[in-house]
């Protein structure tokens, strides 16, 4: 391998230097390929999943990342083509940020990876779905293809911006497809050197190319992809240009008889163009749980059950573990009504909340995700001794007209978050943040809330003797057996008050049960 030693490349020494600008075009290698680098990488290690927007729109959230590897021979420059190859259908495109390390980095901590990072510019990291299923993750046939990884066309100096504040645009036809900012990565940008840096040497010129965000889609021959990368709240608002790209029709297919050929199924058409819906399929089949909708109707019905009564028609049905131990609200007339979303806390270790607990954490990512009418739900495994959440994060959730909030934890700024008026159930008040016994890691997923299961979906009812869990598929049966309970209940109640005895009124006898059944027919 022939490594690059930039220090003695004169255009890189200039980049280096304290009077560089914050936006230059790269070196002129032999190699018009290399023209948006300072020289052909040693290295190119891409992102698999990064940004929060692309995450939701597959489904599943890394609690790290991961990476594959694409050849030094894939790297294109601005203005080149790229070739669609016969027999194949899903050529998409990933407009990203890349990274090029300026110094060699090895067992980098976190607070100091961003300065081994030299340059940042666009790049755009194509692939050919059809031939990705037997590479099982590895994408070397499906993105390791000659100038599928177009570069450039200018460097901008890592110094002068922030790497939370840079923003990613791709255009397709002169259409704005993808516009998204790093501050919606899942991890920070520096995190990935500091990983990488773990495991190998990353070199002088090798490059990261860093995830791509929502809206990455198919494009066709005759397309023209543009992608730019730009720092636009920094000083002079430095950019890298546009990346020009235009797909063309390859003439080579694939002989089977020596590899992989190609092959697609709906799954991947939807991978692809971004959903089914844009790939032209018929939505996917619902389980009944993810079908389920609380209706007006349905919500004006358990407003006015009392948890115990929904309690005990659940006992009834064999369901007896599904009311939340331990927690009361922060405010004592609560009715929480809602469909749960999930949040899991793991017990702290200092390591990996080094690693998951900061930048845009599972915590904060599922308070961003909460939607109307839904509660979140928060697994701390009963641990009291810190916060699992606090003003911040319910004005958000108040914000997005969220029904509530259930934590099997505790609460830090709590005067704060009851004045925020949305519902709360906690174990109460702690001042200290998560660090000291919770690391955030994973939402919308089954969690362990107060010593029950809570999936996705499920219906949260709460009130004054505490918050009960009922699957979906039971909720209209449950309520109504419950209303009718609580209008029984309150008839034999009256006759107490009238000074009956309650031998044989409570539970009703026959006689007793056949005047109730009067009155309720003369009604």
């Amino acid at each position: 391998m022939i490594i690059y030693d930039f220090r003695y490349n004169t255009r890189a020494r200039e980049l280096m230097s304290t009077d560089s600008t914050s936006t230059t075009d790269a070196t002129t290698t032999a190699d018009p390929r290399f023209a948006g680098l300072p020289g052909r990488p040693g290295k190119i290690i891409a992102v698999h999943l990064s940004y929060a927007s692309r995450a939701d729109q597959r489904g599943r959230r890394p609690a790290s990342p991961s990476y594959f590897f694409k050849p030094a021979s894939s790297v294109a420059a601005s203005g080149s083509t790229i070739e669609r190859p016969a027999g194949t259908e899903l050529l998409a495109f990933e407009g990203e940020v890349a990274l090029v390390i300026g110094t060699a980095a090895r067992h980098v901590p976190l607070e100091r990876a961003w300065d081994h990072v030299g340059w940042v510019t666009a790049s755009d990291d194509f692939g050919v779905y059809d031939l990705r299923a037997n590479d099982k993750g590895s994408n070397v046939r499906s993105k390791g293809r000659d100038g599928y990884t177009p570069i450039g066309p200018r460097l901008i100096d890592a110094r002068t911006v922030d790497p939370h504040a840079l923003r990613l645009r791709t255009w397709v036809n002169g259409e704005l497809v993808q516009d998204d900012t790093t501050a919606g990565l899942i991890f920070p940008l520096a995190q990935f050197v500091a990983d990488l840096s773990q495991h190998m040497t990353l070199e002088p010129g090798d490059v990261i190319l860093t995830g791509t965000p929502a809206g990455s889609s198919v494009v066709v021959p005759g397309d023209v992809v543009e992608v730019e990368v730009d720092a636009p709240t920094a000083p002079g608002a430095p950019s890298s240009g546009r990346l020009v790209t235009t797909v063309v029709q390859g003439e080579h297919g694939f002989d089977p008889a020596v590899g992989s050929v190609p092959a697609v199924d709906d799954a991947q058409r939807a991978d692809a163009w971004g959903s089914r819906e844009a790939a032209g399929l018929a939505p996917a089949a619902q389980p009944a749980a993810a079908a389920f909708v609380l209706t007006p109707e349905l919500r004006a019905k358990l407003e006015k059950a009392p948890v115990a009564g929904l309690s005990a028609q659940l006992r009834k049905r064999g369901l007896n573990n599904v009311v939340i131990d331990g927690i009361r609200p922060m405010h004592p007339d609560t009715k929480l009504i809602g469909t749960a979303r999930t949040l899991r806390f793991i017990p702290n270790r200092e390591d990996l909340f080094k690693a998951h607990g900061g930048g845009y954490n599972p915590q904060k990512q599922a308070f961003d995700a909460l939607g109307a009418g839904e509660v979140m739900v928060i697994e701390a495994r009963g641990d009291a001794t810190a916060g699992t959440l606090g003003d911040i994060l319910a004005i958000r959730a108040h914000a997005a007209g969220a029904a509530g909030i259930v934590t099997d934890g505790a609460v830090r700024d709590y005067d704060a978050v009851a004045a925020v008026g949305i519902p709360v159930f906690s174990k109460g008040a702690h001042p200290a943040v998560l660090g000291r016994r919770h690391v955030a890691w994973d939402h919308d997923v089954t969690i362990g809330c107060g010593g029950v299961a809570v999936q996705p979906g499920d219906v949260i009812v709460g009130d004054g003797d505490g918050v009960i869990v009922i699957p979906p598929g039971l909720v209209e049966e449950v309520v109504d057996a419950a209303l009718a309970q609580e209008d029984e209940d309150g008839w034999i109640a009256d006759r107490v008050a009238d000074g009956e005895r309650i031998e044989g009124l409570f539970p009703m006898n026959a006689a007793w049960r056949e005047r109730y059944e009067q009155r309720e027919e003369g009604r």
